[in-house]
């Protein structure tokens, strides 16, 4: 039976407490761990924004946008490991709609 695979894309706002080696590290963890269950399309990088409220106590965060296919599974592992991921201050994760 073949696996329905849909079309994903995921923002992430990172910590800018990291520095830039640190964003540049928890970027790479995130894009290895999509390609590696998913087939990775493009990475958006809309890097240092103001944000709308604190969160943590930061006003500030790297945000960076990850389009990918895969199957209906993955997209609820990927927030598991982002919500359990240090210097991740936000993510989400949506389906978008075929048309």
């Amino acid at each position: 039976m073949p696996t329905i695979k849909g079309s994903y894309e995921a923002v992430f706002i990172f910590s800018t407490k990291l520095g830039e080696e640190g964003i540049a590290a928890i970027k790479t963890k995130f894009q290895d761990l999509i390609s590696g269950n998913a087939e990775l399309g493009e990475v958006d990088e809309w890097g240092n924004r103001r944000l709308a409220y604190p969160i943590q106590d930061e006003t500030d965060g790297y945000y960076v946008l990850y389009n990918f296919v895969s199957g209906p599974e993955f997209p609820a592992e990927l927030e598991r490991v982002a919500k359990i991921t240090d210097g991740v201050l936000r993510e989400m994760v949506v389906r978008k709609d075929v048309k």
